[in-house]
C-alpha cells in the first residue's frame, strides 16, 4: 500500500505526520518530569475513558513521528464493581491494545470483597487495587514507568475533596505529577516511578476535544455521573458553583495545590532532621522517640515528625486522623508516663518517662 505524503507506516499503525497541539504539549511535560525519550518501556494505565485513551494516544503520536522512542504496555484493571460493563470494558481495551499493535495486561479485581476485609471504602480499595496491579504489570515488562491519565481537573477535584474532610498542606498539595510507586512485596527490586504527564496543563474538555479530533474512540463509565459519590457531586455540583465566581477555578485550584505540595516538601525536609534528632532507639518491633526534641519544636514540625514517624513504623497511614496525632501530642506535655494511645487497624503509642514508644499490633 503507498502512504500519502502527509502519513507514515509505523509501530503502532499508520498515523500523520504532524502533530496535534495535544501531543506538542504532552512531549513538553515528558521533557519537564525529564522521562526518558528513547527506549524505556512505559505502561499506559488505560480504563478507556478520555483522559487514559487521550494520554495513550498522544503518546503513541509522539511515536509514531519519531520524538518518542517508547514501547507501550497497554493495563487495564476491572474493578469487578460493574458486572457485565466492567468486563464489556476490559474486552474492548483489549481489542484497542491490539489495534495498536500493543502488549495488554488485563486484571481483575474483587474491589468490594477487599474493601470489606480491610475495612476500606470502595474508592480507597478500588485505588489500592489499581496500583498494586500497575505496579505488578511494570514489573512483569520491566518497565520503570507507569503512566496515568490524571489530569487538571482531578487535581481540583482532588484537592477539594481532602480541603472538605480536613487536611494540612501535604494533603491539599494534591495528587503528586511523579512519584515512586510503591513495591508490593519486599523481594521486588524495580524502581517504578508513577509519572502524570497530563496533570500539570490539561483539563478534562481537553483530552475529550483531541479524541473528537483524532478520530479516537472512548468509553463513558456510569459511575462517572452517580452522585451517589462524593467525587462526582464536587464534579458537577460544586465546580461549577464556583466558576461562577472564578470562571478559571480550576487552573486556581491546580496552582494552590503546587504552592501548597512544595511548601510540604520543605516541612517534610525539616521533619526528617527533627526525627534523626529525637530518635533514641529501637528494639525488636519497638520504636523510641525522645520526648524533648519534639515538645521543643514548632507544632508544624511536631505534626509533620510524628507523622513520618508512624508512616515508617506502620507502613502507611491509613485511618489515622488528626485527633490521633493531636493524641499522641498530648503525651509529650503528660510527665507521668504509662499514657497510652492506640492507633486505628493497629499499633498504639505509650510514654515512658522521656521517651516514646511504638509497639505494634500484638508486640
Amino acid at each position: 500500500m503507498k502512504l500519502a505524503p502527509e502519513a507514515t507506516a509505523g509501530r503502532y499503525g499508520t498515523r500523520k505526520l504532524r502533530t496535534s497541539k495535544f501531543a506538542r504539549r504532552l512531549l513538553d511535560e515528558w521533557r519537564r518530569l525529564e522521562l526518558p525519550q528513547t527506549n524505556p518501556c512505559v505502561v499506559v494505565a488505560t480504563s478507556g475513558g478520555a483522559d487514559s485513551m487521550a494520554l495513550l494516544h498522544g503518546v503513541v503520536e509522539l511515536a509514531e513521528v519519531d520524538r518518542l522512542s517508547v514501547e507501550v504496555i497497554i493495563a487495564h484493571l476491572d474493578h469487578g464493581l460493574r458486572g457485565e460493563q466492567g468486563r464489556q470494558d476490559a474486552r474492548w481495551v483489549a481489542a484497542q491494545a491490539a489495534a495498536l499493535r500493543c502488549r495488554a495486561e488485563i486484571g481483575f479485581a474483587d474491589v468490594r470483597g477487599r474493601a470489606s476485609a480491610a475495612g476500606d471504602n470502595l474508592e480507597q480499595a478500588a485505588r489500592r487495587a489499581r496500583y498494586e496491579f500497575l505496579r505488578a504489570a511494570a514489573e512483569k515488562h520491566r518497565a520503570h514507568y507507569v503512566l496515568t491519565g490524571h489530569t487538571m481537573s482531578d487535581q481540583a477535584e482532588t484537592m477539594l475533596m481532602r480541603l472538605l474532610r480536613g487536611g494540612g498542606t501535604e494533603g491539599l498539595g494534591g495528587i503528586r505529577p511523579l512519584r515512586r510507586l510503591e513495591a508490593s512485596s519486599p523481594e521486588s527490586s524495580t524502581d517504578v516511578q508513577l509519572a502524570r504527564p497530563l496533570l500539570g496543563w490539561a483539563q478534562r474538555t481537553d483530552t475529550e476535544n483531541y479524541c473528537r479530533a483524532q478520530g479516537v474512540e472512548f468509553r463513558n463509565d456510569a459511575m462517572n455521573e452517580d452522585e451517589d459519590f462524593a467525587r462526582v457531586r464536587v464534579r458537577r455540583k460544586l465546580i461549577p458553583l464556583m466558576e461562577t465566581f472564578n470562571p478559571r477555578v480550576v487552573e486556581t485550584l491546580a496552582r494552590t495545590a503546587g504552592i501548597l505540595r512544595e511548601d510540604a516538601d520543605a516541612l517534610r525536609e525539616e521533619a526528617t532532621k527533627l526525627i534523626v534528632l529525637a530518635c533514641a532507639a529501637r528494639e525488636g518491633e519497638e520504636s523510641w522517640l525522645r520526648v524533648a526534641p519534639l515538645a521543643e519544636a514548632s507544632r508544624a514540625l511536631r505534626r509533620n515528625a510524628l507523622r513520618q514517624w508512624l508512616r515508617c513504623e506502620r507502613g502507611d497511614l491509613r485511618r489515622l486522623e488528626s485527633v490521633h496525632i493531636a493524641a499522641i501530642e498530648r503525651l509529650l506535655n503528660d510527665g507521668r508516663g504509662g499514657r497510652v494511645v492506640e492507633l486505628p487497624g493497629g499499633g498504639r503509642v505509650e510514654r515512658l518517662g522521656g521517651v516514646l514508644r511504638f509497639f505494634r499490633q500484638g508486640s
